[in-house]
C-alpha cells in the first residue's frame, strides 16, 4: 500500500468550497502560493524556468466517495472519471497554475481552485505535445452548447 505525505501546502483565498469557482466559463484567476517544506526544497531547483506548474493535491475535505454525479455546469449525471468532482475513490486534485514567481520555499502561482492549507503531493512542469486542434473536451463542448446563453446553476 502506498501512503503520500505532503511536500507542501497551498496558501490560497479560498477558505470554503462554496468560494471556489466552479461551472462552464469558471475563471481560475486566484493567486495564491505553495508553501513547499524544507525537506524537499533542493526539488525546486531550476523551478523558476517553468511558465506554468501541475499540481497533484489532495481533497482532504471531501469525506466521501460518488461514481456517478451531476456537476455545477450539466444537468446530467457523468461518472467521476469524467468529471473534477473531488468525490473521488482516491481523493487527489490536480490543478494546472501559472507560476508568478519563486520566494524560497514559496511558489507564487495564479489560478489556484484548492482551499487553503491543502496539501500538495507533487509539482510537476506543465508540459503538453498534444496540439490544440486535437484536444477533445467530451461531455462538458455538448454542456457549453446546451447552456449557451442560460445562467450557471448554484
Amino acid at each position: 500500500m502506498f501512503t503520500p505525505r505532503p511536500i507542501g501546502f497551498v496558501n490560497s483565498p479560498y477558505a470554503s468550497t462554496d468560494q471556489v469557482p466552479k461551472g462552464l466559463g469558471a475563471q481560475h484567476s486566484a493567486e495564491g502560493t505553495l508553501e513547499i517544506l524544507p525537506e524537499f526544497a533542493a526539488g525546486l531547483q531550476d523551478i523558476e524556468g517553468f511558465s506554468h506548474l501541475f499540481v497533484l493535491w489532495v481533497f482532504d475535505r471531501s469525506g466521501r466517495c460518488e461514481l456517478t454525479g451531476s456537476p455545477p455546469c450539466d444537468d446530467r449525471t457523468h461518472g467521476v472519471f469524467a468529471t473534477r468532482s473531488p468525490f473521488r475513490p482516491n481523493p487527489i486534485g490536480l490543478t494546472v497554475v501559472e507560476l508568478l514567481g519563486r520566494e524560497g520555499l514559496l511558489l507564487r502561482v495564479r489560478g489556484v481552485d484548492m482551499l487553503n492549507r491543502t496539501p500538495i503531493l507533487d509539482i510537476k512542469p506543465y508540459l503538453s505535445g498534444v496540439a490544440p486542434e486535437l484536444l477533445r473536451r467530451g461531455w462538458l463542448a455538448e454542456a457549453e452548447e446546451r447552456n449557451r446563453g442560460k445562467r450557471p446553476r448554484t
